[in-house]
């Protein structure tokens, strides 16, 4: 067996072990982007950045995020610091409000096992981001407190 196929391999031992299923991401992914497109905080700038015609192809592109994240998938391809980066106005409240909605959707729609891999992850890839927004900005004091 190949090395390729070997980690293959232990990447669909690990997904069938996990309680996270890809129908599972596919339905947290379109409810949770449904409510962030209705919130007063976050609905202006996602719909701002993301044109109603690209929608869909943001949710595959965030299906395959969490599967990759959650399932070893491999699929994501892609730069998430960088198009948060290019947002410009991304602030710690508007973290807080994207774990919240998140949160409260993982708990709504996933298996509570499942529920919390995500929110971890989630509070993970949170803390990534902003520390790698205040340094982009050159507020290194901040990052540092993340």
């Amino acid at each position: 067996m190949t090395e390729f196929h070997a980690a293959a391999a232990r990447r669909q031992a690990f997904a069938d072990a996990s309680p996270v299923t890809e129908a599972m991401i596919e339905t947290l992914v379109h409810a949770f982007y449904a409510k962030i497109r209705k919130d007063p905080a976050l609905g202006p700038i996602f719909n701002r950045v993301i044109a109603e015609a690209d929608w869909p192809v943001h949710l595959a592109k965030m299906c395959d995020f969490w599967s990759s994240v959650t399932l070893m998938s491999g699929r994501f391809k892609g730069s998430p610091m960088q198009a948060h980066i290019r947002i410009g106005e991304l602030r710690p409240t508007h973290f807080a409000r994207w774990l919240h909605l998140f949160e409260q959707t993982a708990g709504e729609v996933c298996p509570p096992e499942a529920a919390a891999i995500f929110v971890e992850k989630s509070q993970l890839i949170a803390r990534s981001l902003q520390m790698g927004l205040q340094l982009a900005r050159g507020e290194f004091e901040a990052a540092v407190a993340v």
